[in-house]
């Protein structure tokens, strides 16, 4: 099977990562990025392609959607100065300790 081939998945995955790929478009991503970004998420909730048979799926993990690309409460109150500052601070803190 060769790799992007989507014959493995389910009817509902199919539906899921096309309804998320549609939302993504319309935040102005581009059809390709919302594609890639709408099956990653797919895969990351359901743990990829299910076969199907009685007893063979898994539970989903809603998680990713439910989040939806939101800051952390803590960035949330900060402003985009102060995130800014403190990526550049723990950017420096990294270099100087080798850890880039």
């Amino acid at each position: 099977m060769p790799r992007g081939d989507k014959s493995s998945y389910t009817d509902k995955q199919k539906r899921k990562a096309e309804h998320i790929e549609e939302g993504y478009e319309k935040r102005g991503v581009s059809q390709k990025e919302a594609e890639r970004r709408a099956w990653a998420t797919v895969n990351k909730e359901s743990g990829g392609g299910n076969k199907s048979g009685s007893g063979r799926g898994k539970k989903e993990s809603h998680e990713s959607s439910r989040r939806g690309g939101r800051k952390g409460r803590a960035a949330a109150a900060r402003s985009a100065a102060d995130r800014s500052a403190a990526a550049k601070k723990g950017w420096e803190t990294r270099r100087r300790r080798g850890n880039a």
